[in-house]
Formats: structure tokens, C-alpha cells, sequence
């Protein structure tokens, strides 16, 4: 399986390739621009060109592609809502010219118009979304969350019914966060508990929709609906739950990428692909 972790695009949006590569990553996630404003800039030609240059170079593959944390396509508040859509559109956009295949996204928060009416928001957005550019294949990724609040996608059956009300099912799938599931109240750190919350995954959404994987450790414990990742092996979820993940065959394929704390020299993260790499089994022929 690939395994990698989130990168910075400072100073240029290929920059983020160079440090993955710097560091022994095999795909990397990013943000295509800055995700804590509205207001984006283009990207160029010579950009685009750079980047796609730099991934040949580097070999990296995938690369994933995060929205902005601003974005909230479940918004009641209609102003929000087409502006979340028209920032949305931008991210797809960017993502296809660079040949991003998978955009990664919180559904959003329903702000306290409840998880049905939310659930629709969020379906009626990618519908029109997906319509704008039948053309494009960039996969859109609903990221499982910790469930906090009026937050939506904290169930996989809030998931479930996203997915269900969306025409393009084909340009949809899912990234499992391990932190964000844990503190949603979904067990796996014992083979049973993995085993059944798997199975539960693929019973309401399919586990043939789940195309990432989000590897944190958690701060807070099972069920505390707060956000707060962790290094690995150093939170509430302990090494095993990653053994498992790391070891799943069902699993070896899909990129798997860290989120967790780090400083500029990036050393954590160095430090945290060694724990995940040492917890593979070899495979004997």
C-alpha cells in the first residue's frame, strides 16, 4: 500500500511532491490552495506543467487532494451554500487540471437544521456539482468525521445516505479517518471490534466505495466526538488498530496517508511512517 502523509504547498504547489519525496512518502495528500480562505488563485500553465513534471519525477502516486476547511455544503444558510458550491467547483477544477483523482471532503454541517434536511444539502450540492463538468473524473471523497455537533458524516449511515441521493455514484467514494471514526464511537482496536465495524462499513456503505485512508492516532477517547489526532501508537488507539489496517489484503492497495502534528523539518512525520512501516507483515510466497 502507498503510505505517505499531508504535505505543504509553500511556495509553489509541486513543492508539496519535493517534501513527500524528501521524506520516503509514496503518495502524499495537499491542499491545492489556501484552505483557509475564500479566495483562490489561479493556477497557471507553468504551474500545472511543474507539478505534473515533478510527479514523474518523484513517483509519487496518488496524490490526494483535501478541500478547504471553509467549505459547507450542508449549510441552511443559502449564501453559504452557493458559495461553498462555487468554492467547490474551483477545487475540482484545479484537481483535474493537475490530475488529482481523488478530492477528499467533509460533508459539512447541518447547523441545526437536523441530519435529514443536512444529508440533502450536502446530495443536492454534488448533484449539481457533478453536472457542471460531466466530463471530469475526479473522484469526490466523503470523509467519515468525529460527529461533533451538527457536523454530518459522523455514521457511516449518514454517509450511506448521501451517497443514496446522488445520481453520479460513480465519481463518489469514502476516506475513512481512523482518529475521526474512533471518536465518532466505532471501535477497532481489538480484531473483533475491527471485524465488526468493517463489516458494518461494508454492509451500510460498500467497502468497495472506501479509495483512502486517514492513519491518526486520537488525543480523546472512544466516542468523544472531538477532532484531535494524535502521533501513532501515542493516542487512545494504540499500534494495533494499524497493524490490522496495514496487514488487511482487502486494504493493500489504497493510499494511506498521516495527518498528524508536525514541525517544519517534518521529523515527525519520518518518524511516524517508520512505526507504520515496521507494523507490516511480510507476506510469504
Amino acid at each position: 500500500m502507498p503510505l505517505g502523509a499531508h504535505m505543504s504547498i509553500s511556495g509553489g504547489i509541486h513543492k508539496a511532491l519535493e517534501r513527500g519525496r524528501s521524506i520516503g512518502c509514496e503518495c502524499i495528500q495537499l491542499f491545492t490552495t489556501n484552505p483557509r480562505q475564500w479566495a483562490s488563485a489561479e493556477l497557471s500553465e507553468d504551474a500545472v506543467c511543474l507539478f505534473k513534471q515533478r510527479q514523474i519525477e518523484t513517483g509519487i502516486d496518488p496524490v490526494i487532494a483535501h478541500d478547504s476547511y471553509l467549505i459547507n455544503l450542508g449549510s441552511p444558510d443559502g449564501e453559504l451554500w452557493r458559495k461553498s458550491i462555487t468554492a467547490f467547483a474551483r477545487e475540482l477544477d484545479r484537481c483535474a487540471r493537475l490530475g488529482i483523482p481523488y478530492l477528499v471532503m467533509h460533508p459539512g454541517s447541518h447547523r441545526g437544521a437536523g441530519e435529514v434536511a443536512g444529508s440533502q444539502r450536502v446530495a443536492e450540492a454534488l448533484n449539481e456539482l457533478l453536472d457542471m463538468h460531466p466530463e471530469q473524473s475526479v473522484s469526490v471523497l466523503l470523509e467519515t468525521t468525529a460527529g461533533h455537533s451538527a457536523s454530518l458524516g459522523g455514521t457511516f449511515e449518514q454517509l450511506a445516505r448521501i451517497i443514496e441521493l446522488v445520481e453520479r455514484r460513480e465519481r463518489l467514494g469514502i476516506c475513512f479517518d481512523t482518529c475521526h471514526a474512533f471518536a465518532a464511537g466505532y471501535d477497532f482496536r481489538t480484531r473483533e471490534g475491527y471485524e465488526s465495524v468493517f463489516g458494518r462499513l461494508d454492509e451500510t456503505v460498500g467497502l468497495s466505495l472506501l479509495k483512502v485512508l486517514h492513519l491518526n492516532d486520537s488525543k480523546r477517547g472512544l466516542g468523544s466526538h472531538v477532532d484531535r489526532h494524535e502521533h501513532i501508537g501515542k493516542g487512545l488507539l494504540g499500534l494495533e488498530p494499524f497493524r490490522m489496517l496495514l496487514n488487511d489484503p482487502r486494504f493493500r492497495a489504497l493510499p494511506m496517508t498521516l495527518e498528524t502534528p508536525k514541525g517544519k523539518e517534518m521529523t515527525e512525520d519520518i518518524e511516524n511512517l517508520a512505526v507504520l512501516r515496521s507494523l507490516i507483515e511480510t507476506v510469504s510466497a
